[in-house]
């Protein structure tokens, strides 16, 4: 029987109403809707299954001998794209309200399969590098934005809709794309250049193009490289294997290598990081959302068997042990949401352009890799303690617990694991001041209504006010840094039996290293009957 995954989930609905203009509102209520009834319905749980488990084939060559680097996936990844791409989620930037309503749809469809969110959401990201060039935006953005999913390896011009994928790291570099060996040598024509080199990981190499990072001889630049040139030919392309990952084995994650590939130039020579820079926050973004989505897939699993498993006479979920536990991973699934929403409103204000804009952007550059680097490494906790409430069930593939699991470490290496986060960090306090500013008058919204979380606020400053050792104690800063954000958030908006717990355990520090732990006088009953998925 199926449910609604939208409309069930109320810290998702709640935020969306938060955040949504009103003139917006009932139009995205009912996508929204209509989004999660699908995502909940039992087809779209099969076609995550499957999708899962029959993975990409790799076919590098024909019958005939000659080189082809195609990828086969099973008819339930498309179906799964078709319906992603169907419902907007490559399609946020121009739209009013479009970051917000994408992300929570984002978060409802992930949670039917994680795999199909990585070229959708480099399809999203792709859109802010592409602009740095206005003629390749004039030329790709409408397909990029199109709910059109149109699969095959044809000229993108002969398309309605089309994905994008990226090749950044290579072996000897991985996020030290400065060291980057891969080379562009400029054509006649302006803008045009054959790329030599390899790439480690190709995310989704079955897009129609590809953002890749390559050294011009005026520096590291971002190159777009189709995967079919106009003419029909095929680019220079090959596949040399496809990983072998612990999760998200849905999607094709793959080596490759270029020679004498065709490749157009996206923004100046020698600045190809600074090109890709919005990109990589807007897939930053997703990885919160992502990390957002599999935590409430978790919880929302943990909550029902709960219910409906009776043992030492009586359900589960009255236990005031398991009410603990169910309540103690609620707390870490309500603020990864509320967060996320934020941060998607954030990105409309910045879109608008309006009043908040600039300080909207400013708290975007500390309050993504912030988040990011908390709330997916928060996820693979989530994940194993909600499969430990299904005991030995949970342990088993067919309860989809173990594929949670296996996907939940994924967000926090893709885009820049922790340290490069926490570094990132640091770089934002030093050189961006009006970033930390544009966080504190966040956190002063909240001023006052918890003395927990005060006392939080004044000790994340006191840290800051210390910068002996700071990068070797980056992770702490950063993670002080997200909790108080977080805590500041569910203090103004969520239920106050929810703000209370969370400010008692992750900012007054009454709580122990594991989940279920939470002050036994708190109202948990409370918290874990806001988070059941039933309606």
């Amino acid at each position: 029987m199926g449910y609604d995954v939208f409309s069930t989930d109320r810290a998702l609905t709640e935020g969306v109403e938060r955040h949504s203009a009103p003139a917006l509102l009932d139009e995205t209520r009912a996508e929204l809707t209509a989004l999660g009834r699908a995502a909940g319905s039992a087809e779209a749980q099969e076609w995550g299954a499957l999708a899962n488990e029959n993975p990409p084939k790799l076919r590098t060559h024909d019958r005939y001998g000659n080189r082809i680097d195609e990828v086969d996936f099973h008819p339930a990844w498309h179906q799964l794209l078709e319906r992603s791409v169907g419902a907007g989620l490559t399609d946020a930037w121009g739209r009013p309200g479009g970051h917000l309503r994408r992300a929570a749809g984002f978060l409802v469809w992930t949670q039917v399969e994680a795999g199909n969110g990585c070229p959708v959401s480099m399809t999203h990201a792709a859109v802010p590098a592409l602009r740095t060039e206005p003629a390749l935006a004039a030329e790709w953005e409408p397909r990029l934005t199109s709910h059109r999913y149109e699969p095959g390896l044809r000229p993108a011009g002969e398309k309605a809709g089309a994905l994008f994928g990226m090749a950044m790291t290579e072996k000897q570099g991985g996020s030290d794309v400065r060291a980057n060996t891969t080379r562009a040598v400029p054509l006649d024509a302006a803008g045009e250049y054959l790329l030599t080199g390899h790439k480690w990981f190709c995310s989704a190499p079955m897009c129609d193009g590809f953002l890749v990072l390559a050294q011009a001889p005026g520096g590291l630049t971002c190159f777009l490289v189709p995967r079919v040139l106009a003419d029909g030919t095929r680019n220079v392309f090959r596949i040399q294997r496809l990983k072998d990952k612990l999760g998200n084995r849905s999607n094709a994650s793959a080596e490759v290598e270029f020679d004498g590939t065709w490749a157009r130039r996206v923004g100046e020579e020698g600045r190809g990081v600074r090109t890709i820079i919005e990109m990589v926050a807007a897939t930053r973004l997703d990885c919160v959302v992502g990390s957002a989505a599999l935590m409430r897939q978790s919880v929302a699993q943990a909550v029902h068997h709960a219910t409906y498993r009776s043992a030492f006479g009586g359900e589960l979920i009255d236990k005031p042990l398991m009410r603990n536990v169910l309540a103690d991973l609620a707390l870490e699934s309500e603020a990864a949401t509320t967060l996320a929403l934020r941060l998607a409103s954030a990105y409309d204000t910045v879109q608008d352009g309006g009043d908040g804009a600039e300080r909207e952007r400013a708290f975007l550059r500390l309050a993504v890799p912030a988040a990011k680097y908390w709330v997916t490494k928060r996820c693979t906790p989530v994940a194993t303690e909600a499969l430990e409430c299904l005991g030995g069930n949970g342990y088993v593939e067919e309860s989809g617990m173990p594929r949670l699991l296996r996907e939940s470490p994924l967000n926090s290496i893709w885009e820049g694991s922790g340290n490069v986060q926490a570094l990132d960090v640091l770089r934002a306090l030093q050189r961006e001041p009006e970033a930390l500013n544009a966080v504190l008058q966040e956190l002063g919204e909240a001023r006052g209504a918890d003395h927990r979380l005060d006392g939080a606020i004044k000790g994340l400053l006191t840290e800051l006010a210390d910068l002996s050792g700071i990068e070797a104690r980056a992770r702490r800063l950063v993670e002080r840094l997200a909790l108080v954000l977080q805590g500041s958030l569910l203090v103004r908006w969520a239920p106050p039996e929810v703000a209370d717990a969370f400010c008692a355990s992750r900012l007054g520090g009454d709580w122990g290293t594991a989940f279920g732990t939470l002050p036994h006088t708190l109202g948990l009953a409370a918290v874990v009957d806001r988070a059941r998925p039933a309606g």
